[in-house]
C-alpha cells in the first residue's frame, strides 16, 4: 500500500510582464484554501493527504486554475501566477506585510526581512508511529539535498543571475543556526524542541526551518508525518510527483528496513559518526545550494565524493522495482528527463547565458505553466470525472 501523502505549494502572483505584485489580501478573502505568507506578494495552498497519484494531480491543478481564473478577472490589472522561487525581478528591499497584526509575522519581518520571501514546496508523508518517523528522518536528512538538485528554480534575484541554482535555499536561514542533531528518538526531539523554546532560539514550534522536520496536529508530542521542505518551486506536477514518488519509496524502504539508517549503518568512524553526519548534511545542501546535480556531495554511507546526479540515477535504480511493484513506476519515471535536460533553473541559467533577458524567461515559463494546467486538467482531472 502506498503512504498518504499531500503538499504545501507557497507560489508568487504579478503581471505578465513578470513583475510579482502582492494580492494575497484579496485572494485569501474570495478565494477558499488559500492561507496568507508574511510578505503579500505570494499565497500558500495544501493539497489533501491521499495515497493515489492521479487523485494528486488534480489537487495539485485544482486550486491553481481556481487561481489563474480568479487574477485574469481582476480589473485593476493583467495577473497571473509567476513561476520561480525567490523574487527573481525584485523587489527585496521592502517586506510587504500581509498580517500586520500577526506577532509571529512581525517577528519574522523584522529577524530576517525578505530572505523568507520565497516560494516552495513542501512534501508531507504520512509515517503515523513516532519514532519510526523519527528514524526515518534521519535518511531523509541526509538525502533531502537530492530532492533540491532535482527541484531547485531560483538562479535569479532582484533582475540578476546569481552565483546559486537555488538561490532561495542558498539564502534561506536555518533556524536554530546550529544545525540541529540526528535526533535518536521521539523523546530526544521533544526534549531538544523544549529546550530550544526555553533558550530562545526558536520562537514557537513551528520556528524550526530546516531540511526535513516532524509534523503533527501538536509538535513536537503529537506527531504524524514528515515534512520536507527543502525543494524549491516545481511548477510542473508530473515532476514534482516523480520527485514524491522518490521520496516515498525511500520512505518505505526505510520503514521496512530498520538498519536503512545512517547512524546506524554509515561506515564512518562510531565516535564521530553523528557529528560527521551533521556535517555531511551541511556540506551537501551549500554544494547543492550552488550547482544543483552538477553539485559534488559526499555520501553518508562513507564519505566518499559523488556527483549529485550520479548519486540520484542510482537511487532511481534503487526504488525502480519497489515503485513498479507499486503501481508507480510511470510517476517516478520524469525522473530521468530532469537527470537528462537539467533542473529548471539549470534551464533558465543556460537561457540567460544565451542573452535572454530574465522577464522574457520568467513570461516564457508562466505560459508554459498555464498550458500544462490545460493539458493535464483535460487528460487527467476531467477523464476522472467523467
Amino acid at each position: 500500500m502506498l503512504l498518504s501523502k499531500g503538499f504545501e505549494v507557497e507560489m508568487y502572483t504579478g503581471t505578465a510582464d513578470g513583475r510579482i505584485v502582492g494580492l494575497s489580501d484579496r485572494i485569501t478573502r474570495d478565494l477558499p484554501g488559500f492561507m496568507r505568507e508574511p510578505d503579500s506578494r505570494n499565497v500558500e495552498y495544501a493539497t489533501a493527504p491521499h495515497r493515489s497519484y492521479e487523485r494528486l494531480i488534480c489537487e495539485l491543478l485544482k486550486p491553481r486554475l481556481a487561481l489563474r481564473n480568479y487574477l485574469r478577472a481582476q480589473p485593476d490589472g493583467d495577473y497571473t501566477i509567476l513561476p520561480g522561487s525567490t523574487l527573481s525581478l525584485g523587489d527585496t528591499s521592502r517586506f510587504y506585510r500581509a498580517a500586520p497584526d500577526n506577532p509571529y509575522h512581525t517577528y519574522i519581518a523584522e529577524t530576517y526581512g525578505t530572505s523568507v520571501v520565497t516560494a516552495s514546496i513542501h512534501i508531507n508523508i504520512g509515517i503515523p508511529d513516532p519514532g519510526v518517523l523519527i528514524r526515518v528522518m534521519r535518511l531523509i536528512r541526509l538525502e533531502a539535498p537530492l530532492l533540491l538538485a532535482l527541484s531547485a528554480s531560483s538562479p535569479f534575484l532582484d533582475g540578476r543571475l546569481t552565483d546559486y541554482d537555488s538561490t532561495r535555499w542558498g539564502l534561506f536561514p536555518q533556524v536554530p543556526s546550529q544545525m540541529p542533531p540526528l535526533f535518536e528518538d521521539h523523546a530526544h526531539f521533544i526534549r531538544w524542541t523544549d529546550e530550544q523554546l526555553d533558550r530562545g532560539t526558536m520562537y514557537n514550534a513551528r520556528h524550526l526551518w530546516m531540511s526535513a522536520r516532524p509534523n503533527g496536529e501538536r509538535r513536537p508530542y503529537d506527531l504524524n508525518r514528515l515534512e520536507v521542505r527543502i525543494c524549491d518551486l516545481v511548477t510542473n506536477p508530473l515532476d514534482l510527483l516523480a520527485i514524491a514518488a522518490l521520496l516515498e519509496m525511500r520512505v518505505q524502504q526505510a520503514i521496512d528496513d530498520p538498519s536503512l539508517d545512517p547512524l546506524v549503518c554509515s561506515d564512518l568512524p562510531a565516535g564521530t559518526r553523528a557529528s560527521d553526519l551533521l556535517e555531511i548534511i551541511q556540506h551537501n545542501e551549500r554544494a547543492v545550494s550552488r550547482t544543483s546535480l552538477n553539485a559534488t556531495l559526499r555520501h553518508w554511507q562513507d564519505g566518499r565524493e559523488i556527483l549529485a546526479r550520479d548519486w540520484i540515477a542510482a537511487l532511481y535504480e534503487t526504488v525502480r522495482p519497489m515503485a513498479r511493484d507499486r503501481g508507480i513506476g510511470c510517476f517516478l519515471s520524469p525522473l530521468r528527463h530532469i537527470l537528462r535536460d537539467g533542473n529548471t533553473s539549470q534551464q533558465w541559467r543556460a537561457q540567460a547565458e544565451r542573452g535572454e533577458s530574465i522577464a522574457a524567461i520568467l513570461q516564457s515559463a508562466s505560459r508554459m505553466m498555464a498550458l500544462q494546467e490545460q493539458e493535464l486538467e483535460h487528460k487527467i482531472c476531467l477523464t476522472a470525472l467523467a
